[in-house]
């Protein structure tokens, strides 16, 4: 089997790692059949020819960002024309937070900060489109997943299809073409993780120090086992 490729941007080494080890345990893939990218230490030339399938991690990077660090726009640079062309080939594709809003400016979404949402499990909902969606096969229509990011799909252009919605933020999830998916919210996390990443970016504004046990609480009681359906579908859809 041609692996999958991760491409990251957490500058952190425990959130970096982490990210890859969550991503390959759930989709059940040796170490060698996820290939991990950390685009802030490394930008190699891709030959998409190498791949099953291309996914995108999130990381504390915004596109909406005012101010952004010399290492960001070097992974803006490196990461946008890999999107553009991943569209344009409708390469296998699965973007997490980051990573939607990555495709979205390449097909022309407004993204901005109006639905933002603090760190939180949420009950997301599957659209028409998407419970015929072939990724999303075997999803209920209702499910728990976890979501923390500043900015968002404000509106979808044409081209492009919402799977999911969200109470919050209305588009959780969307398509283009036939391969090319990005999700807001993380299907990759576990409680665990979860908390780590809390822990990490307790510094970066996305929650309050006070809110730290009650969001905790809320991902404790929830089945954060269900989503990962998503990344085992992409597996199976794409492996080759």
């Amino acid at each position: 089997m041609l692996p999958f490729l991760l491409l990251s941007h957490r500058p952190e080494d425990e959130a970096a790692h982490a990210e890859h080890h969550s991503f390959r345990r759930i989709m059940g893939l040796r170490s060698e059949e996820l290939v991990q990218v950390r685009m802030n230490l490394e930008q190699p030339e891709l030959d998409f020819a190498d791949y099953s399938g291309i996914i995108l991690g999130g990381g504390p990077f915004n596109n909406t960002d005012m101010r952004k660090s010399v290492v960001q726009r070097q992974v803006e640079a490196y990461v946008t024309p890999i999107v553009s062309r991943v569209v344009a080939e409708d390469f296998p594709f699965l973007g997490a937070c980051y990573g939607i809003g990555v495709v979205g400016s390449v097909v022309g979404a407004t993204i901005s900060r109006v639905f933002g949402e603090k760190p939180a499990c949420i009950t997301a909902s599957l659209t028409p489109e998407g419970a015929r969606d072939p990724l999303l096969a075997g999803m209920p229509a209702l499910f728990d997943t976890l979501v923390g990011h500043v900015e968002a799909v404000e509106t979808l252009p044409n081209e492009a299809t919402c799977l999911v919605n969200g109470t919050d933020c209305p588009v959780q999830m969307f398509k283009v073409g036939s391969n090319v998916y990005a999700t807001q919210f993380h299907p990759e996390l576990e409680l665990r993780t979860f908390i780590q990443r809390l822990q990490i970016y307790a510094d970066n504004g996305y929650y309050e120090p006070y809110e730290y046990d009650a969001i905790v609480a809320g991902a404790a009681a929830a089945n954060l086992e269900t989503d990962n359906l998503i990344l085992r579908n992409f597996r199976d859809l794409y492996a080759r």
